[in-house]
Order: C-alpha cells, then structure tokens, then sequence
C-alpha cells in the first residue's frame, strides 16, 4: 500500500516536520510505503492508496480529494482552520461567547462604533484572535476600550473575531487528541506568565485523565466537525468545559512526551481501518 504526506510548500519550522516523520514511521511499521512531499501542482498528479494532509491550502485538498481519501477531509480542514467557522459550526456546544468581526474592504474607513460596542458588551478583559493563525499567535488580551478601539483598528483588513474572556481558566486549559473521535491523549497545559497556555509561548504539560463528560463532548464536536484527527483546546469554565479551538493538524510531539502515548501509531492504525 502507498500513501503521501502533504506538508505546507514554504515550512521550515522543525516541529512542523516532526509529526510527517512519525507518521512515516509508524505507517512504516504497518507495510504502508509513505513519502513527505511539499505541497506543489504536482502533488495534484500523484497516485496512492490514500494522503495523509498536513497543510491547511483547501483548494489543493478539494482537488487531491476528487482522485483519493484523504485525512482529515478538505471540509474538516477548511472548518477548524477558520475560528470564525468552528464556532458557527459548533453552535449548541459550549463555546466562549464570541462576535464575529465585519469585512472591510476600504483601508481608510474609521472602525464601525456599532461594532465596538457590542464587543465591548463582552466586558474587558477580552480576547481579540484573527480567524486565521496557530500555536497561540495572532491573539489577543485587550483591558480597556481605547485598546480594543486600536486592535480592531490596526485589524480591520483581516478576518477576526472578539471572545469573552474566560477568567477561571487564564494560563491554564486541556489539549486533547482524538482519532475518530475518541481521546487517545490528554495533558493540562499551565503558564504561570501568559494568559495563553500553549506550550511553544512557555506554557508546560502534565497528563490529565479525561472523563466521561470529556469524551462525550469531544465525540460530539469531532464528528460535526467532520474530524478523522484532530488536537482541541477546552478551557475550564464556572460550569464545565468550554471548547476554544480546535486544529485539524495539531502538533503531537509534546503530548506524546508528556504522555508517553504514541499519538501516531493511533493515528496510522486509525487510517488503514478506515480505508
């Protein structure tokens, strides 16, 4: 059996190749013959049994997904690689309240005050992220009017959104990673100096067993999101978990450390039961 590995045609970042390398590798172990390759028009004229898509361009995954299955689907790319569109999608799952941003098309047109006011009916702090970003960049924590007047201001060109922000759960949230649909890792991430937990902004991981409320709201998401794989963030809130991200190509190299789980034997196993 022969399967590819798409990863982004411009990535240099180390961590990124990390996780093709494992699947490679445990693929490997299963007698499925797997290349990384970069993504590039000529990606479109491969052959294979299957492609397992690390890059998040949806035009190129639509068109490899007419010829073959790929992992994850073009859909559930599109879907969690857009914050903006996970959040309408997860409508009735608890989520962040959150107010979509509005498209400008006009550089020197002044911030809507309409706009403004209602995020500012989100109470401050609040969090600001751009629909489009990963590892915790491109968001956020805005304190007062005057700031969130500037951000909207200097982000009126780009596709963003403004979110309540959870207090309970500041420095500290759950990355969980699902194979369809089911947890096969957990860890708590914390930071004691940022109010984004994520591990590459300094944040650290300790496993965290997950229960039953847990699994039933990852099963829940993973499969209106249409997800093979995926990495959520939940954060901790008054009444129980919220759910504030989810990336359909999350890094697992840290979770496996801290958890000593071999996310991509799962992942590999997953695949090939699934063809």
């Amino acid at each position: 059996m022969r399967s590819f590995i798409v990863v982004n045609a411009y990535t240099s970042f180390s961590g990124e190749l990390h996780q093709p390398k494992r699947l490679k590798e445990e693929l490997g172990r299963l007698g499925v013959e797997a290349e990384i390759v970069r993504n590039s028009p000529k990606v479109l004229q491969r052959e294979a049994d299957f492609c397992v898509y690390l890059d998040k361009d949806k035009y190129a995954a639509l068109a490899l997904e007419k010829r073959m299955r790929l992992f994850n689907r073009a859909r559930a790319i599109e879907l969690c690689d857009d914050k903006m569109l996970t959040y309408l999608t997860l409508d009735g799952y608890p989520m962040p309240e959150t107010i979509p941003s509005l498209l400008c098309y006009t550089p020197d047109a002044p911030v809507s005050e309409e706009l403004l006011s209602a995020a500012e009916k989100l109470g401050f702090p609040l969090v600001v992220k751009e629909c489009f970003g990963s590892l915790g960049r491109q968001v956020y924590l805005v304190k007062t009017f005057s700031e969130l007047k500037e951000i909207s201001e200097r982000l009126k060109g780009i596709p963003h959104l403004y979110q309540r922000f959870i207090a309970e759960s500041a420095g500290r949230d759950l990355r969980v990673i699902a194979v369809g649909g089911e947890i096969v890792a957990c860890m708590e991430r914390r930071s004691e100096h940022d109010f984004r937990s994520n591990v590459g902004l300094g944040g650290h991981g300790t496993p965290f067993s997950p229960d039953g409320e847990l699994r039933t709201l990852i099963r829940g998401i993973t499969e209106r999101l249409g997800l093979d794989y995926c990495g959520a963030d939940l954060l901790f809130g008054k009444d129980g978990y919220l759910v504030c991200e989810v990336n359909s190509n999350a890094f697992f190299g840290g979770i496996e450390e801290v958890t000593g789980v071999n996310v991509a034997r799962a992942y590999a196993e997953y695949m090939l039961a699934s063809l």
